[in-house]
């Protein structure tokens, strides 16, 4: 059996909720249960699963998890859906749902996708963690060191980057060695890292 844990059921219909509830606490979970995705961020759960009906199909759960992300309130998400599409899939897990399910109608199924969910969430939240540090990092630099990087990140040599922004490549230097040292990069390797990981964080928050 799946470690207790507490499931945040989201579907506009009461029947449904009303099942994965009486499904989520026949397999020994807590369930609370929200009408609609403000209902759920207005109460800002600090831990849990959310179980979200993909509503409309396709567009529910992308557009829950860009107000999740736009307010802060990341919780792992499982989609669920009476007849899931591949479209809607796809694009439920590009926008960072952990899993897409049929309706669940049986314990077994709910609690092998709530085992996936949590080793996966885990992951993801060691990612955002690592995201969100190196968007710190970035936001000390100045706009001119930015642009450094930003053409360091894109492969360009020192003279190119010199090139670009029009200034020599002594004052490059400068503000790379500038840049590295705000970011606590070693190497430039290590920088171009710290651009790719907070970049990532912004695509899954826009």
């Amino acid at each position: 059996m799946a470690e207790r844990i507490t499931l945040h059921v989201l579907d506009s219909d009461s029947a449904r909720r009303a099942r994965l509830a009486r499904l989520a606490f026949a397999a020994g979970h807590h369930a609370e249960i929200y009408a609609s995705a403000d209902e759920l961020l207005s109460h800002a759960p600090s831990g849990g699963l959310v179980i979200a009906h993909d509503e409309p199909v396709g567009e529910g759960i992308p557009s829950l998890l860009g107000l999740m992300n736009r307010f802060g309130h990341w919780l792992p998400v499982i989609a669920v859906a009476e007849r899931p599409q591949t479209e809607s899939v796809v694009r439920a897990i590009k926008a960072g749902a952990l899993d897409y399910l049929v309706l669940p109608h049986g314990i077994a199924p709910l609690n092998e996708a709530i085992e996936r969910a949590a080793r996966e969430a885990d992951n993801h939240r060691a990612h955002r963690a690592r995201a969100a540090d190196a968007r710190q990092r970035i936001a000390r630099l100045s706009l001119r060191e930015r642009e450094v990087l930003d053409r360091l990140a894109d492969g360009c040599s020192n003279k190119a980057i010199a090139r670009e922004l029009d200034i020599s490549p002594r004052t490059v230097e400068i503000h790379r060695m500038k840049m590295m040292g705000k970011l606590g990069a070693r190497h430039a390797a290590e920088a171009v890292r710290l651009r790719i990981e907070a970049d990532g964080l912004h695509i899954a928050a826009a």
